[in-house]
Formats: structure tokens, sequence, C-alpha cells
């Protein structure tokens, strides 16, 4: 597959070109990163480590957790990286310079010192947080908005830029627990930051992600939806932050809202998985007529366990090489039939359509083309027919030899 770049061909970017926006982007949300951290050390002792330590912890099982919304048709790992980095660097340093100054200048000279830090917690900090966060997803919008498909990627990229800032955030009240109350302070803060609420950054945020999923995939509510989900961004925060004010019982009412609202994000993304596999069994049929799908093919690639197991085949016959086609060819065909969503939906310019469609249906036989011409593993399966269609027709099937009387 030397002439086609399938990560480019996935991504929808030009092959070769190396991504100077992204590689910009994440240089600088590096440096916000050291910064930030920098201002830990600086006010910090001994707890700065601890407070390291006990930040990253949960970040792989958590950022694992979220990945598991999005088998289907995953989002690039370079996007994902940035998204979460955005979120650790651009977003924490921003917040800590505006949420100081608003402290310094405006809410503590109004309300006085201990009011002024409610006010600021409750409406300041929720509206300068999500609009630096979501900054990020407007970015996408605005310049790649042909990545995002549907609500499971909006809710993937704000779940990435969440987990960074919570990542950074609870560094600092970690930090600060442990060197105020010594190790049963910081117990009970990391049992209600890191164990109980883990997600409460990420939650919020989804919904900007939501609003800038359904502007990307709809005609109609390009600049209202996204601006609603900023609101309810802000609101869901503000509400966190001010429950803190009425004890443990305020703090009971927002997480059973917030548990309220991870149920519905699921229900969301699990809907929407289903409509993407309608969409599968829909369209993929009529390209039937190009040798690179069967109607056996697509019941393969409509579930998570038979394209795990197409996978699982795969290798046994051909090792790594014959597995990586077969991921390619899967992704490829998912993303066609979101292809075909968007022009249903008015969202697909044509030229750009043909262009998309072609590379994508290109893609699909390099990597049957790559499967067929991988010779098979010693020890591997006998037969070579694929386990979803043992007696054929499939793209994974090599065509039959010519009959005797073939000209």
């Amino acid at each position: 597959m030397a002439r086609v770049d399938p990560k480019a061909v996935l991504e929808g970017r030009i092959p070769g070109r190396p991504p100077v926006g992204l590689i910009v982007g994440l240089t600088v949300s590096s440096l916000c990163v050291v910064l930030a951290l920098a201002a830990d050390v600086l006010s910090g002792g001994a707890g700065f480590w601890v407070g390291v330590v006990l930040a990253i912890l949960p970040i792989p099982a958590l950022v694992a957790l979220a990945l598991t919304l999005d088998r289907l048709e995953p989002e690039p790992p370079r996007a994902l990286v940035f998204a979460f980095m955005w979120g650790a660097g651009v977003a924490v340093l921003g917040a800590l310079v505006l949420n100081t100054l608003g402290l310094l200048y405006v809410t503590v000279p109004i309300f006085g010192e201990t009011k002024g830090h409610f006010v600021s917690a409750t409406f300041g900090a929720p509206v300068i947080e999500e609009s630096l966060k979501g900054a990020v997803l407007f970015g996408m919008l605005w310049f790649r908005r042909n990545e995002i498909d549907g609500f499971a990627d909006g809710i993937i990229y704000a779940a990435m830029v969440g987990l960074g800032f919570a990542m950074m955030e609870n560094i600092t009240y970690y930090m600060r627990a442990f060197e105020d109350g010594g190790a049963q302070q910081l117990q009970t803060v990391f049992i209600l930051r890191g164990l109980i609420a883990p997600l409460s950054h990420p939650l919020f945020t989804s919904m900007t992600g939501l609003g800038v999923a359904y502007a990307a995939t709809h005609r109609r509510g390009q600049l209202v939806a996204p601006v609603l989900g900023l609101l309810g961004a802000m609101l869901l925060h503000g509400l966190w932050n001010g429950a803190t004010a009425f004890g443990l019982g305020g703090l009971g009412i927002v997480y059973l809202l917030d548990f309220g609202v991870l149920v519905t994000l699921i229900v969301i993304v699990s809907v929407e998985r289903r409509h993407t596999v309608r969409r599968i069994e829909a369209y993929l049929p009529m390209y039937s007529g190009t040798g690179l799908v069967t109607p056996q093919d697509v019941r393969m690639l409509r579930s998570i366990p038979s394209r795990r197991a197409a996978r699982r085949w795969a290798r046994s016959v051909g090792g790594p090489p014959a597995a990586r086609a077969m991921v390619d060819y899967q992704l490829a065909a998912t993303e066609l039939a979101l292809l075909h969503k968007r022009a249903d939906r008015g969202n697909a310019e044509p030229h750009w359509f043909t262009a998309r469609r072609d590379s994508l249906l290109e893609l699909m036989s390099l990597a049957r083309q790559a499967f067929l011409r991988t010779p098979p593993r010693p020890g591997g399966p006998a037969s070579g027919a694929p386990p979803w269609a043992p007696q054929g027709p499939s793209g994974f099937l090599p065509p039959p030899p010519p009959g005797p009387y073939a000209r």
C-alpha cells in the first residue's frame, strides 16, 4: 500500500503534508503546561510531587474509558493528543491568569474576600474555563469540521480536553490538601476528585462538544447549537462550584445531576452507534458491483465483536500486515457510510463528496489487495475463507480461477 497513506485518507488530509497547525498547537500547549507546572512548583513544596503522581495516576484508565465510546470510528490519535494537551496547557494557564485577575480586581474588591471567592468560583470561573476549553472545539468546527462525524466525536474531543484540564487542576488541589492538612485531608480530596467525580470536567465540556458536533453535521443551527452547548457547559460547571456552599446536600444533588448527564451521554452515543450500523447496512451494498463488499462483508462490518474477530482472523492468516489491511478496510468502509450521511443531510459539497468517496474506495481496494497478496503464515488456518463468509462471497476471498473454456 505504498501509493496511498491510509492515515491521510481516513483523516481527510493531503498525504505527505506536515500538519503545521497541529505541530504549532502542540508546541504552544506544551509550553503552557510547563509554565503552569512552574507556577505550582513556586507556590508549593514537597506536596507538588504528591499532587503530580496522584493527578496522573487515574488518567490512563479515564482516557481508555472515554475511548471506549468511539470504537466504531476511532478519531486520529494526534487530534486526541492535541485536545488533551490544549486542556492541560492553554486552558489551564489561561484560566489561572484570568481567574486570578478576576479575583484581585473584580470580585474581591466588589464583594469582599469570602463572598468574592464564592462569586468568582460560581460565576466567573465557569465562564472563563469553559470558554478556554471550548475554544479548541470551536477551532475544530472552523478548520476541521469534516473530522467530526457525529455526537460521539464531539463528546470524545471534549472529554480529552476536560481530562487534560482536570489533571492539571488536580495537581494544585492535591498539593494544597497535602500541605494544609497532611495525608488525611489529601486522602479525602483524592477520593472526591479522583475517584468519585473524576469525569466532572469532561462532562461539563461535553455540552460544548454536543453543540459543536450538531453544527458540524447539520445545515441548521450553525451558530445557535455551539453557543447553547457552551452555555450548558458553563451552567453545569457553575452548579458544581456553587454547590460547595450548601454542604453535603448540595454536593449530593450535583453528583446526581452529573450522573444523569453521564447516563444521557452514554445513551446518545449508543443510539448514534446503532444509526451508524444502519447506515453501513443501507449504503455499502450499493458498492457490491465493485467487488469490494458483499452482504456477508456488511454483516462483518456492522458489529464491533465481528470486526474484532475479522482482525484476529486476518492476523492468523497473514500476520500483522494482513491485520493492518483489515483495519484500513473496516475504517474506510465506516467513513464511506458516514460520508453518505453527510450527503443526505446536505453537508457535503458535491466535488468534495466525489473526491472523498473515491479516495475511500481506493483505500478499501488497496487494503483488500494487500491482504490477498500477503503470503499465508506458517501454521495459519488451512482454509482461506473468512469466518463470516465460509462459503463466500466476500471481498477477502480471491476470485475463482477461470474455467477451462474461459477466453
